[in-house]
């Protein structure tokens, strides 16, 4: 078949900024690379570390850019925003997908793939597209979204990230073109190691530490706040330590958010039990996990999957979570889920819990290990390529 992928326009592909759905992309263009399925042509901003990218010499894979960074491309955008108003998207998005559209006029796909942008399909089909598949990474698609009768029917296939963005999108309506489709990582680099890049004394553990790492974007609905209020209580234990890894924004290293400096500010009068390590390549991430005894993922949101969820499961660290979107599905039963409801309570008595049970812990770490099989990033792509091959009922 010949597919057009159109990507919401915020981060490139290949994903040489980071970004779960940009590295999800990578893994089904590598497998179509290695295995000439289709022929793809995605559409993705255009950065210059995309230069002589390997993956660009591909004979299947074709790359089709969007200038957004530059002087011409932003006095577009501002000269767009002044005639464009009230759109679904922002002017931002909407610039970036009409020069998406004026570059698929006159080519033919047998299918176009919106990744997470349930708005483009909107517009698409109203100039006469068909053949539209939804890749949904979001909750972004059900019944209280702006025009969800015609997003809805517009779409042949609407791909979904786990079975609780499923049920969203069947507040709809209940259809058999709804499928979910979990997310994979490459188990590979995450698997636990016995050598590292780095050690606990460069960053400032020892070796007696109780070690508990929170890996992800920092802000509000992630439960950050929360986790250093559970360390504040704990502070009579004296070896349980804390460390964040990541920014407010993927590889947004220059500039700290009020939201980072005011986590800085509760955890001042602990600073040196948390450590803060900003924002880490996504190729030095197993590394860090490595360092740690326990993963504290506490999300505050409805989460739709939860990739760094399945990477603590990887590494083969016991894993705390919260009861929340598609957590669930994933660690049920091999990690221990807590309820946001008095959160800090729990967090505490889930951290406390694992800290004085050595063989609970090892236990819990084997049963990730094992269930963490079921989202490796082969299974993924071969499951994504299965869906977009089968016929609707």
């Amino acid at each position: 078949m010949k597919i057009a992928i159109l990507t919401c326009g915020m981060l490139p592909i290949p994903a040489v900024q980071g970004g779960a759905v940009e590295n999800l992309i990578d893994f089904y263009l590598d497998y179509n690379d290695r295995m000439k399925l289709h022929d793809i042509t995605v559409y993705s901003p255009w950065d210059p570390k995309v230069t002589n990218h390997p993956a660009l010499s591909s004979e299947v894979n074709h790359y089709q850019y969007i200038d957004v960074t530059s002087l011409k491309a932003r006095i577009g955008r501002k000269i767009y925003s002044y005639f464009h108003h009230h759109e679904y998207y922002n002017y931002f998005i909407e610039y970036y997908f009409e020069k998406i559209y004026a570059k698929l006029n006159n080519k033919e796909y047998d299918y176009l793939i919106l990744e997470n942008c349930p708005g483009y399909a909107y517009k698409l089909h109203q100039r006469g597209y068909q053949k539209l598949i939804l890749h949904l990474h979001n909750e972004l698609l059900n019944s209280k979204t702006r025009y969800h009768d015609e997003i809805f029917n517009s779409l042949v296939k609407i791909l979904t990230v786990s079975d609780y963005v499923k049920d969203r999108v069947a507040t709809i309506q209940t259809s058999s073109k709804i499928q979910t489709i979990y997310n994979g990582i490459d188990l590979m680099k995450f698997s636990p190691k016995k050598t590292s890049h780095i050690n606990r004394k460069t960053i400032g553990f020892s070796k007696n530490d109780f070690v508990i790492v929170y890996s992800g974007r920092i802000n509000k609905e992630k439960g950050v706040s929360e986790l250093i209020d559970t360390l504040l209580r704990l502070i009579d234990y004296q070896h349980i330590k804390l460390m964040i890894l990541g920014s407010s924004f993927f590889e947004n290293t220059k500039n700290e958010d009020d939201f980072i400096r005011s986590m800085k500010d509760k955890a001042k009068s602990i600073e040196d039990k948390i450590i803060f390590t900003g924002f880490i390549p996504y190729n030095l991430v197993p590394d860090y996990l490595q360092l740690a005894d326990i993963a504290v993922l506490p999300s505050m949101w409805e989460e739709p999957f939860g990739l760094t969820i399945v990477e603590a499961m990887a590494t083969g660290l016991p894993l705390i979570s919260t009861r929340s979107g598609g957590i669930p599905e994933i660690c049920e039963g091999v990690a221990t889920i807590v309820d946001r409801d008095n959160l800090v309570e729990n967090l505490v008595s889930a951290i406390l819990d694992l800290y004085k049970h050595l063989e609970k812990r090892k236990q819990m770490a084997a049963e990730a290990l094992e269930r963490v099989k079921l989202f490796d990033k082969e299974t993924f792509t071969k499951n994504f390529f299965a869906a977009l091959d089968k016929d609707n009922d």
